[in-house]
This record gives structure tokens, C-alpha cells and sequence, in this order.
């Protein structure tokens, strides 16, 4: 009998300690050895030489719109999207969903309808809202990963934003339940004068949206969200951090409340320039900055603990309109996440990738996944990562295909991606049949 169901031999590991050229035994869906050379025999065995194993990237901030908005994005078509990026688990938020995960029914309803559908694993946000404070326990009870706050308009009618006294009360509950809060962090009141003052004016430039969401307007929302957990004793994550300034106030205050920061990669490809280049592709909020204020430095010191996607996608309906404002603002981008990151280099080093997109957001949200290491999920993405390709529209697999990426030159191709020891995707197609679990937290 074989010892083990699959090896994967000869690739180069990202391990915590660093890139190391070794074989992965797995069985049962778990990594149960690792050495430079693992004698016998398994069911399965695959070739890495010449690919990075990676751990299997984690998207803690993805928007899949399922159920009651799947044209939008669904999780058959959106954890597909994933795992052709060489990811294994996904963090759906609250919105935009239909209803929004405000509660026991709800967050039952979407896990029916993920548990039917995704090929990855997944966890789900509960949503923190004026109008569901009294159902954070039970959404607790079910296994939410933590609750999403919006402190302004989310854009979504049903998933209102909070003022400060609501988000003090809901902090308050979510410390009472150990469980993190995000917050989506720009000023409402800043926001919603600039943006009312531009379309009196009859303003509706791209240029004129960028300049309604000032820098000033993230960082005094996170700083007032700093605040309020450390009041609290709440843990806080800021989610799509957007410039070096709201990152220097996450670094500024670890010593005194449990927060974490998020950036996401076209914060770190792309420019307002690029925005104005690109059009509806590149709308986002918080917007695109300019060079001299975008994120440079990727590490817990500088206030980034990981990178996620924040998938936000629409139909192309949506996204037409001469008034740039009225544009759906939300970027596609699932499927590129790693690649983006690699070709960062030589100013993000390969070694930091696999903790950037998995093995710390694992380590934060206390999941058994994230890092290739004896005992935990054997999630692996092969990856030829020094090939170069340009992204073209027939590569994503996501619903809508409306990506700021497509016609840019990538690095890393995904050769095989692998979910708790079953292959799932490789060579360009996925395989099998959607098995993706839920997961909370240890």
C-alpha cells in the first residue's frame, strides 16, 4: 500500500522559514511530511521541479453577490476565478448579497447556496449594520469570521452605514463575542459635502470623483475607528487600505489596540493616473492615489498585515455612464491577486508573497490553512513564477470579465492548484466538481 495519497516532489517551498527546495507528503487532506527528499510511495505523485509551491492563497475581502445578485458575481464562477489564481479560500462579505448577511437566515441561506457551488473553501462576514445589532450572536453562533461595518454609504441600499455610536455599540458586542470587526474607513460626512458640491457644480470627471474621496477622509475615519475599538476592547481590521498615510495610523496604533490592515493590489499597481486612463475598470473607493501617496512598504511595521482582492464586480450595464459618479465603483480583480504581487519584484520579495496572501490572514482570522507546514490544510498553488504572460480576457474565469488588468504584462502562472490534497484546477481548466467547506475560526 502506498504510504501516502499524493507527494508532491522537487519544487521550491515557501515555508515560514524562507524558500526551500523540498517534498510535501499529504494524506487525508493534510500535510503530514516534509523533507528534501521523501522515500516510498504514494497514490499520486507530482512533479514541481522548476515551480514555486506556494501555500494556497487566501482572499479574506471578496464580493461574490450570491444569492440575490449572482449576474453579478456567483460563487461557482467566482471561486473558479480564485483558484485559477492559485487560491483555496475565500471571505465573502455581508454585501452585496440580496439579502446581505444580517442574520441567522441569511448567513444559513448563503452558506446552502456556497456549499452547492464553490470549488474553494470559504468563510463568511457578518455584516454590522444600524438595523442587526441585536443578531450578532446568533450570526457568532453559525461561525462568522468577524462583522463589516461601512462608515459611509455603502452603495447598496440594504446595508447601511454606521455613525460612530452605533459602531461603539457594535464593537462592544463583537468584543463581548471575540470576534474582529472591519470597517470600510472614509469619512461620510467629508465625502458625501464634496461629492454633493461636485454634482452641483455639474462636475462628473473621473478627476472630479478622485477629488471627492480626499486621503484625509480614510485617515480620519481610521483613526476614529481606532479609537472607538481601543474604547471597546475590540479587535479591528481595516480593510482596502489606499494610502501610505492610513497605513502609518494603523502602524501608529498597535501598541494599543489589536488592529490589523489590508491593502489590495491595484492600490499597489495602479495610479489615479490609471484610473483616468482606464475609466469605470478602475473605479474604486477608497480611489486610486497618486504616485507620491501610494503604499510602497508591505509589512505589519507599516501598518499592511495582508493583501486581499476586494473582488467587486458588476455587469457592464452598470459600469457605463458619462457621469463617472453614477459608475458602479468596484474593481474585478480575483484571479490576478498573486501575479500582480510577483511582478513587484525585486520590491516585494518572493518570500513575502505566500505570507501576504495566505499564512497571515490565517494567523489573524485563526484558521487551519495559510502556511505549508505539518498539520495544517495541504492548499498548495504550483506556480511557474518566473513566467511572464499578458492577461487577456479568455484567461478569467470570473462572471463578468471587467478587469484593469487585462492587456498588462503579469508574472507567475498558475500551473495546478490543489484544495486539502485534491487537485482542482490545472493546466488552465478546473477539475472535479465544486467541494468547497466552510470555515471559522479554531
Amino acid at each position: 500500500m502506498a504510504a501516502w495519497d499524493t507527494i508532491i516532489r522537487g519544487g521550491s517551498v515557501i515555508t515560514p522559514d524562507g524558500v526551500q527546495k523540498k517534498d510535501i507528503a499529504i494524506s487525508d487532506g493534510r500535510i503530514v511530511q516534509l523533507a528534501a527528499e521523501i522515500e516510498g510511495a504514494a497514490g499520486e505523485e507530482i512533479d514541481a521541479n522548476g515551480l514555486t509551491v506556494f501555500p494556497g492563497l487566501i482572499d479574506p475581502h471578496v464580493h461574490f453577490n450570491e444569492p440575490g445578485r449572482t449576474e453579478w458575481e456567483g460563487f461557482s464562477t467566482g471561486s473558479s476565478a480564485l483558484a485559477a489564481g492559485g487560491g483555496t479560500c475565500f471571505f465573502d462579505m455581508p454585501l452585496n448579497a440580496s439579502p446581505p448577511t444580517l442574520d441567522g437566515a441569511s448567513f444559513d441561506t448563503k452558506r446552502v447556496a456556497a456549499e452547492k457551488s464553490s470549488w474553494t473553501d470559504f468563510a463568511l462576514w457578518g455584516g454590522l449594520t444600524p438595523g442587526n445589532l441585536d443578531s450578532m450572536e446568533e450570526l457568532a453562533q453559525r461561525g462568522v469570521i468577524g462583522f463589516k461595518a461601512f462608515m459611509c454609504e455603502s452603495g447598496i441600499s440594504d446595508f447601511p452605514y454606521v455613525n460612530d455610536q452605533t459602531l461603539r455599540r457594535g464593537m462592544g458586542i463583537a468584543a463581548r463575542l471575540g470576534l474582529p470587526v472591519a470597517v470600510h474607513a472614509e469619512d461620510e460626512e467629508l465625502i458625501s459635502r464634496l461629492t454633493a458640491e461636485a454634482r452641483a457644480a455639474g462636475r462628473k470627471s473621473v478627476r472630479d470623483y478622485l477629488n471627492s474621496r480626499p486621503i484625509v477622509a480614510e485617515v480620519n475615519a481610521i483613526h476614529r475607528a481606532i479609537g472607538l475599538a481601543e474604547e471597546a476592547g475590540c479587535s479591528l481590521h481595516i480593510v482596502h487600505i489606499s494610502s501610505a498615510a492610513g497605513c502609518q495610523e494603523v502602524a501608529s496604533a498597535r501598541d494599543k489596540v489589536d488592529v490589523t490592515g489590508e491593502t489590495c493590489p491595484h492600490y499597489l499597481a495602479l495610479t489615479d493616473a490609471d484610473m483616468e486612463r482606464l475609466g469605470a475598470a478602475a473605479k474604486c473607493a477608497p480611489p486610486l492615489r497618486d504616485s507620491k501617496s501610494q503604499i510602497t512598504t508591505l509589512n505589519a511595521r507599516a501598518g499592511i498585515d495582508f493583501i486581499a482582492s476586494d473582488h467587486s464586480p458588476a455587469p457592464a450595464s452598470m459600469k457605463e455612464s458619462s457621469n463617472f459618479f453614477d459608475v458602479w465603483g468596484g474593481v474585478a480583480g480575483i484571479q490576478s491577486t498573486r501575479s500582480i504581487l510577483l511582478s513587484l519584484q525585486p520590491r516585494l520579495p518572493i518570500e513575502q508573497v505566500g505570507g501576504l496572501t495566505a499564512t497571515n490572514a490565517a494567523a489573524r482570522f485563526k484558521i487551519p490553512k495559510g502556511s505549508i507546514v505539518v498539520g495544517a490544510d495541504a492548499d498548495l498553488a504550483l506556480v511557474d513564477s518566473q513566467k511572464t504572460f499578458t492577461l487577456q480576457c479568455e484567461h478569467l474565469l470570473d462572471r463578468n470579465k471587467f478587469s484593469p488588468y487585462i492587456g498588462r504584462k503579469l508574472r507567475g502562472e498558475v500551473k495546478r492548484t490543489i484544495l486539502r490534497g485534491r487537485t482542482i484546477f490545472n493546466d488552465g481548466r478546473m477539475i472535479g466538481r465544486p467541494g468547497g467547506r466552510l470555515v471559522t475560526r479554531r
